[in-house]
C-alpha cells in the first residue's frame, strides 16, 4: 500500500505562511546546492496532493512545472471546478475518498505539500503516514498554523532529526499504528 507523506517547512512557532499566504520567510534558509532532501524525497513519489491557495502561490512564484513535470499526477484540492491541465486535476469531491483510492492503487508514494486546510482534513481522518517537517529558525508571530485545533490526537514514532548549517532542523516521524 502506498503511503501519504507530508513534507513541509514551518517557523519555530508553528506557522507555514505569514499573513496573506506569504512564504518569503523560507528564503531565510536558501543556500546554493542545498535542497534539504527534497530531490531525494520527490524521487519516491508520483502523486501530489495540494491545496488550491498553495498551488496558486507556487505557480505564480515558480511556475506550474514545479509540480507538473509530466511524471506525476497532481490533485489540487479546491471548491471551484476547473478543467484539467496536463496531469493536474482540480479535485472538488471527498478528500478521504481520493486518498483511500490513491493508497490502494499501485505506484510510488503520495506527497501532501499543504496547505493548512488540506493537512487539517487529512489529520482529522488519520490519513498522513509520514511527517517530514523542516523547522525554520524564525518566530513569525502570526500567519497560517501548520496544525489547527479540532483534530484527534495521533501518536507518532520518531525516525530521525537532521540539522543544517543554515539553522534549519528537519524532523522525521511516522504515524504509530
Amino acid at each position: 500500500m502506498r503511503k501519504l507523506s507530508l513534507f513541509i517547512a514551518m517557523s519555530l512557532d508553528g506557522y507555514i505562511a505569514k499573513p496573506n499566504d506569504d512564504l518569503s520567510f523560507l528564503k531565510l534558509v536558501e543556500k546554493e546546492g542545498e535542497d534539504y532532501g527534497y530531490t531525494e524525497f520527490t524521487s519516491q513519489i508520483d502523486t501530489i496532493i495540494i491545496g488550491r491557495r498553495t498551488y496558486d502561490y507556487v505557480v505564480k512564484e515558480i511556475g506550474a512545472s514545479h509540480y507538473d513535470n509530466g511524471q506525476r499526477d497532481i490533485y489540487v484540492i479546491t471548491r471551484t471546478e476547473r478543467p484539467q491541465v496536463g496531469r493536474t486535476v482540480f479535485y472538488t469531491r471527498s478528500l478521504t475518498e481520493l486518498v483511500d483510492r490513491l493508497k490502494s492503487e499501485t505506484g510510488k508514494h503520495i506527497y501532501c505539500d499543504g496547505g493548512a486546510e488540506v493537512i487539517h482534513e487529512l489529520l482529522k481522518d488519520d490519513l498522513i503516514d509520514e511527517f517530514i517537517i523542516s523547522v525554520i529558525p524564525v518566530l513569525l508571530g502570526s500567519g497560517t498554523r501548520l496544525f489547527k485545533d479540532g483534530r484527534p490526537e495521533q501518536i507518532l514514532e520518531f525516525i530521525k532529526a537532521k540539522t543544517f548549517e543554515t539553522g534549519l532542523m528537519q524532523l522525521h516521524y511516522k504515524r504509530k499504528k
